[in-house]
């Protein structure tokens, strides 16, 4: 007899999913029928028709009076598009707000979160809904981003259980945090979005304002390689995506990228202001190592913007400082000794004591200039 019974349970699941329909605010599909189903059968001893089956339930987006059904991702039969899925995002500012611009342009439903209201009025511009906290941008969304200043700040909007955005996300939601943090931190954003059923993935990014207006970003991702790759449509629109290894490993590899940049920019304001002193010309010295071995992102990125006096954030020093200390810590933890970064990290301070943490990452050249007792003349080339 239990076959059949077997079989009852599983074309009643069935006949449920097929008649579910969203009606009023957003609802889940599926999911409380089949546990009414399985209740009322009083067979405790029984899995659930869900896992008889292995099935894997794709919530379709359906419009009925501006609400819509939640999609889990994690076994989508069709492709993320603009006709299936709606777009949160928390922290509209250097970085954030060309990246949105790029999902508003690409069709996205976006709604949008940051502090400073003003500063998320150009995306309402462009088609955004401004949501008044994060929670109220995740009761909209089914992917929900977050790019902020630090770990308090990813805390506060993803974690908190009133306000954060994860208490409102429905499961199978999926929260991507690109804030450059701890690891630590993403395993356990993981860990709270598993127990209600939901997905997280680090996503932090390297390119500054430039990659974030081109929509040539570097982004590295850590969490289910599956959920990465069902993102994939929304990274494309924002730049190349690396799949870096599971929950924090994301974060790992960004920091790794951020002890590689600051003492490629400290080697390239040495090599400025030491080419100053031998009465070279900056600007033909910068060309001339561009081809070399000496050429760099950094030195793409800044060089220029260095000469002409351009110091304004693409990337804050502020930011920077926190992001050598998370890695100065976590060196710590690992017991390696990387006297680079430790030097590095000084220096930022150094602006950030004289009060320059709201200057581009190209400020550095100041910190030489005044250990030097020289400074560079402005150029237009």
């Amino acid at each position: 007899m239990k076959m059949p019974y077997l079989c009852f349970l599983t074309l009643m699941c069935i006949v449920k999913l097929g008649q579910t329909e969203t009606t009023g605010a957003d609802s889940i599909i599926g999911h409380e029928n089949i546990t009414d189903i399985y209740v009322a059968s009083k067979r405790t001893d029984m899995p659930l028709p869900s896992q008889l089956l292995n099935l894997r339930f794709l919530h379709r987006r359906t419009r009925h009076h501006h609400s819509f059904t939640v999609r889990h991702f994690m076994a989508a039969a069709e492709p993320i598009s603009p006709s299936n899925t709606r777009v949160g995002w928390i922290g509209t500012g250097v970085m954030g707000h060309s990246m949105c611009a790029h999902l508003i342009r690409a069709g996205y439903t976006l709604t949008v979160f940051n502090r400073t209201a003003s500063k998320a009025q150009p995306l309402v511009d462009l088609g955004a809904h401004f949501a008044p906290s994060p929670h109220a941008v995740a009761a909209r969304s089914d992917v929900v981003f977050s790019i902020v200043g630090y770990p308090s700040d990813v805390r506060s909007v993803l974690l908190h259980p009133t306000s954060g955005a994860l208490a409102a996300l429905r499961p199978g939601g999926v929260l991507v945090d690109m804030t450059t943090s701890e690891p630590s931190l993403a395993a356990e954003i993981a860990a709270a979005a598993a127990a209600k059923g939901c997905h997280s993935v680090d996503a932090p990014v390297s390119g500054g304002d430039r990659g974030a207006k081109n929509g040539t970003l570097a982004i590295f991702a850590g969490g289910e390689e599956s959920t990465v790759k069902n993102l994939e449509p929304l990274f494309s629109v924002l730049g190349k995506v690396n799949y870096m290894g599971g929950s924090g490993k994301g974060q790992f590899a960004k920091l790794a990228n951020q002890v590689t940049i600051a003492s490629t920019m400290v080697g390239l304001v040495e090599g400025m202001v030491y080419a100053h002193k031998a009465g070279l010309d900056v600007g033909l010295y910068l060309e001339a190592i561009s081809s070399g071995a000496a050429g760099s992102k950094s030195l793409e990125l800044y060089g220029k913007r260095i000469l002409k006096r351009d110091l304004e954030a693409g990337f804050f020093v502020n930011h920077f400082v926190k992001d050598l200390g998370i890695c100065l810590k976590e060196c710590e933890n690992m017991g390696i000794a990387l006297p680079g970064l430790a030097l590095a990290q000084q220096l930022y301070l150094s602006l950030k004591a004289h009060g320059e943490g709201l200057l581009g990452t190209q400020a550095l050249i100041l910190v030489l200039e005044r250990l030097n007792n020289v400074s560079l003349p402005p150029s237009n080339a």
